[in-house]
């Protein structure tokens, strides 16, 4: 099942970014009086009961303002709307029902998504009958909370997490593929090049691709699922938002797909965009695939591949496990080779290495290198063995997890994909008590 995103809306200043921290458990959010502070949306993977969603904090959502900056907030939080599969609409119960919560919620009706009323600042009991004239609305039976001391929230999370078990997507034993970047890196194009037809509109304007397709694409008999990171139509009058509905699409991409496709500008080089794109595939454990579009720009000698490569992996760093290729959609110049990594990560990602062989290599390492600890305890790691695949993840057996220092953690990981590969594929090492 695709993890659920999960959007909370409302007028200013009626304690949504406060929400979004209690849901976290961290200030993540700007929290101030002033209507209007959080401008810059805020996404972020949380869990409830064993159940994982991320959550989205939008701005103030005035519908119908001319003002430039609460356009943009309007524009942004539509694209929320949209894209979130629940929507929490929060209200202000001291202030009671605002003609501006009625507006809203006519666009949340519209939209026809699953909706928990939240009627926030309900400190305590006496203050519950305030909840009567917000069934006005029609959105159901007001949810009374106060996220600022915790009251029902974990009410609240249990209606979120009731909602998001209902929900669900048969599996597809299909490999799933997302072509995920930044705007206007070409994923139309090259999805368009794979499938050799006009599948989706391609134009220069960063944000072309409006409805997400999911493409089915027939490589030597076999039925590969290609999920192409949707865009806006039109250029949106403030810029951020164009990126910010294209930092949802590809969230959710990552979550539905086997392997990302990433794919970088030749021209632009790697951006603090495209690491962030990156780091967060690794964070939701999938396997990717960087490619390098537009080569067919660069004017290239011999060296022209290796020293961009190098420049690439220097700034990556830790996620330099993911295999880079160079590739030009317009020419259609090494595509169906992403093909043949994406499917080869997707095999190093369901690897199980046996216990036995495991713990006879990786015991030589530790023996090799010692860990060493800045309180000077001695760390003793016992016993180690694969606990799942994809991501693989290995559990470690020691006499304190607490002594386990993250040079130590890199040195561990960089021995497990020199003796066993993993190329493209985040590993997660846990240290546990024997």
């Amino acid at each position: 099942m695709s993890q659920w995103l999960v959007a909370i809306v409302g007028r200013p200043n009626v304690g949504k970014s406060t929400m979004f921290n209690r849901f976290i458990g961290q200030r993540n959010a700007i929290v101030h009086d002033l209507p209007g502070v959080t401008r810059d949306r805020h996404y972020a993977e949380t869990e409830w009961a064993g159940k994982r969603f991320t959550l989205i904090d939008t701005g103030g959502f005035v519908p119908e303002s001319e003002d430039v900056f609460e356009t943009a907030i309007r524009e942004q939080a539509q694209v929320a709307i949209e894209e979130a599969d629940l929507v929490l609409f929060v209200v202000d119960g001291l202030a009671g029902l605002h003609p501006q919560d009625s507006d809203i919620a006519d666009i949340l009706r519209r939209a026809q998504k699953k909706v928990l009323l939240v009627v926030n600042k309900v400190d305590h009991d006496a203050r519950e009958g305030m909840l009567g004239e917000f069934y006005r609305l029609g959105l159901g039976d007001p949810v009374p909370a106060s996220a600022l001391l915790g009251r029902k929230i974990g009410d609240l999370l249990d209606l979120l997490t009731r909602e998001a078990r209902e929900s669900g997507e048969a599996p597809d034993p299909r490999l799933k593929l997302a072509v995920i970047g930044k705007p206007n890196v070409g994923k139309s194009s090259f999805v368009n090049a794979l499938l050799k037809e006009e599948r989706h509109i391609v134009t220069d304007i960063p944000g072309t691709t409006r409805d997400p397709i999911d493409a089915v694409l027939k490589y030597y008999g076999e039925e590969l699922l290609l999920v192409d990171t949707a865009g806006l139509r039109r250029r949106s009058r403030i810029q951020e938002s164009v990126e910010f509905f294209s930092a949802v699409r590809t969230i959710k991409s990552i979550e539905r797909c086997d392997v990302a496709i990433i794919l970088l500008d030749a021209k632009a080089g790697p951006e603090h965009q495209d690491l962030r794109i990156i780091e967060t595939v690794a964070a939701k454990g999938k396997g990717g695939v960087i490619a390098v579009n537009k080569w067919d720009l660069i004017e290239k000698d011999s060296q022209t591949a290796s020293l961009f490569e190098h420049a690439l992996q220097e700034k990556l760093r830790v996620y330099s496990y993911f295999p880079v290729i160079f590739i030009s959609s317009l020419n259609k110049q090494r595509i169906y080779k992403v093909l043949e990594i994406a499917k080869a990560v997707d095999a190093e990602q369901r690897k199980r290495i046996p216990t036995g062989e495991l713990n006879q290599l990786l015991r030589a390492d530790i023996e090799a290198v010692a860990p060493r600890t800045r309180s000077g305890k001695e760390l003793k790691i016992n016993y180690m063995t694969q606990v799942r695949e994809k991501p693989p993840v290995f559990a470690f057996f020691c006499n304190d997890p607490r002594l386990v220092e993250d040079n130590y953690k890199r040195y561990l990981e960089k021995r497990l994909r020199e003796r066993f590969g993993f190329t493209g594929v985040p590993l997660v090492l846990s240290f546990k008590r024997k």
